[in-house]
């Protein structure tokens, strides 16, 4: 477990039930000891992994002590907050979430859309300089993670700029002093791994979700501060760049600031989506711009991780283009800032390859010895068998996550112990309709069974009513859903001891026989009800005993009572 890490995994709470492998695009978890961990070398910190696991195993840093901690020592940090707060706090003002952000210790409020505006102003002036070509815009940390980790070769294109966030550290450190701290507030994993690459710019981050724990543990309500007009957005407001946390809110940005229309835009959405966008992008030869704006969440920074307000999404949309209308105005500039960032240091990972003998080699180890046996079932998380065999060979997975290899293995073991079971053993549904059963089974109700059970081993589907005079028995227990049931019943010429007993109440019943005319059956059968015999009577004769000890005790005390009342002084007391 690495807390240190944006993104971990809480282990003791992990049920192995493979749903963040089968939900990440990139498979970077791997199995260990039957718990799921974060490949962070792999991970692109994108948070859906903490989204779907359905026990809360995968964890968000919790930054929060963090920039408590600080807030004691400065009283200077600075709140760099995400323009998406307006869709996790529908109908706050400004001066609201301004004035609860100071009573939570901040110096001054700022709109990370400062930066993003910026950005979107600088794109245009960029690309007027550059050749045709397509571009890829550097806002969402976790694209430009997937871009340099599985498409390195795309990272020339990626424009080489900060990332809104970033822009916005270094204006506010330009406005307030190079020391001052700066603390981001939003609905982004990723951009934990910022700050963790960046601290000269960004102290630490935080999710909406921290936030609303912060500020219910201090007793703030936002909604509760009036709304004055000294609470405002520090240095200064900003204008379209408060779109940015939906899906194409940045492109419309970047097109109020382009002085030529030459370039064609496009926004994409959700790790799938930009897959599917990346993986023929080479292929593109005619001339021309195009920009690309891909955001790792679907719809938007609106739906990130981080965010706790769960509803619709077209709603949190529309409370964002509400919100940019109301900051519409002049854009203040930046221009004497250096918001250049260099790509093409950060290397790209490793892929291994392997043979076609390395994996089926791989596939035998879960019992998938030809094509047949490669369901590409998905239980454990992969697309495939063979997926799931890379994986195997990469020492990210392990043999039991298969699960028709375990089913087959669990009934395999199960079907060798019915079968050497001396008893006879069958199992029924709710039908009567045999799923399982043993040879001794077949032998205790004649050749004729026994015949049929060498053509169908196991006797599945086989009609009990019809194999056996004594299937009321397993009608009742059925019908009542008793535990368990026994009885002694003729059978041809022998006798039989049966236990019933109930596997699934009302739906499944199993029943053990015991030949009675087995010698060793006998001799076991006269010990077992002699011992029963036995008990009961020694039950008997200790409730017996228990009752004359209760009357013998009354008689003594009774008798006691008199021998006192005779020995009493003459006159009286």
């Amino acid at each position: 477990m690495d807390v240190l890490k944006p993104v971990y995994t809480e282990q003791n709470d992990c049920q192995d039930c493979y749903k963040c492998i089968r939900e990440c695009r990139l498979k970077a978890i791997k199995v260990v000891n039957n718990s799921a961990q974060i490949m962070h070398e792999n991970c692109i910190f994108c948070g859906h992994c903490t989204q779907v696991c359905p026990v809360g195993a995968k964890k968000i840093r919790n930054d929060l002590n963090r920039v408590k901690s600080l807030l004691r020592r400065r009283n200077d940090v600075v709140v760099s907050l995400a323009p998406s707060f307006i869709s996790e706090f529908p109908n706050l003002g400004n001066a609201q979430i301004v004035a609860a952000m100071k009573a939570l210790g901040f110096s001054h409020v700022s709109e990370t859309a400062l930066g993003a505006q910026e950005i979107s102003c600088r794109i245009p002036e960029m690309m007027d300089q550059m050749e045709e070509g397509i571009y890829i815009s550097s806002a969402c940390p976790s694209v430009v993670e997937l871009i340099r980790k599985y498409y390195p070769q795309y990272t020339n294109q990626v424009t080489p700029l900060l990332s809104p966030l970033l822009a916005h550290c270094k204006i506010l450190k330009q406005s307030y002093g190079e020391d001052t701290p700066v603390v981001f507030i939003g609905p982004c994993v990723a951009k934990k791994r910022e700050a963790d690459d960046f601290p000269e710019l960004l102290e630490a981050s935080l999710t909406f979700e921290d936030l609303k724990n912060w500020l219910k543990e201090k007793n703030i309500d936002p909604y509760m501060f009036p709304e004055r007009e000294n609470e405002i957005f520090e240095p200064c407001k900003a204008n379209k760049g408060v779109l940015y946390p939906i899906d194409g809110g940045m492109i419309a940005g970047v097109k109020a600031n382009a002085t030529t229309a030459d370039a064609v835009y496009m926004t994409f959405s959700g790790i799938q989506n930009i897959e599917n966008v990346l993986k023929d992008l080479d292929r593109y030869k005619k001339g021309g711009r195009l920009f690309l704006e891909l955001l790792a969440c679907d719809g938007g920074c609106i739906n990130g991780p981080g965010t706790v307000k769960e509803y619709s999404s077209a709603i949190k949309r529309f409370e964002v283009i509400q919100h940019a209308h109301e900051h519409e105005g002049e854009v203040h500039r930046f221009d004497n800032l250096s918001l250049v960032r260099d790509f093409n240091s950060i290397s790209a990972l490793k892929e291994n390859s392997y043979s076609e003998s390395e994996i089926k080699e791989a596939l035998t180890l879960v019992g998938k010895s030809s094509d047949k046996d490669e369901i590409n079932c998905g239980g454990c998380g992969y697309n495939s068998c063979r997926e799931f065999a890379v994986a195997l060979l990469e020492e990210k997975s392990e043999p039991n996550m298969c699960v028709s290899y375990m089913r087959k293995i669990a009934h395999d073991k199960s079907s060798a112990l019915l079968q050497k079971i001396p008893s006879g053993v069958v199992i029924v549904n709710e039908d009567l309709k045999i799923i399982e059963a043993n040879y001794n089974f077949a032998r205790m109700l004649g050749e004729e069974t026994m015949d049929l059970f060498e053509t169908i081993p196991g006797l599945p589907d086989a009609d009990l009513t019809k194999l056996v005079p004594f299937h009321k028995l397993f009608s009742s227990i059925l019908r009542t859903g008793e535990e368990n049931l026994e009885r002694d019943v003729r059978c041809g010429n022998g006798l039989l001891h049966i236990n019933l007993f109930t596997i699934q109440k009302k739906k499944m019943v199993g029943a053990i026989l015991r030949d009675m005319s087995v010698p060793f059956i006998q001799r076991e059968e006269v010990i077992s009800r002699a011992r029963e015999v036995n008990r009961r009577n020694l039950e008997t004769v200790q409730k017996i005993a228990y009752l004359l000890g209760e009357n013998a005790s009354e008689t003594e005390d009774m008798l006691n009572s008199i021998v006192e009342f005779y020995n009493l002084p003459e006159g009286g007391q």
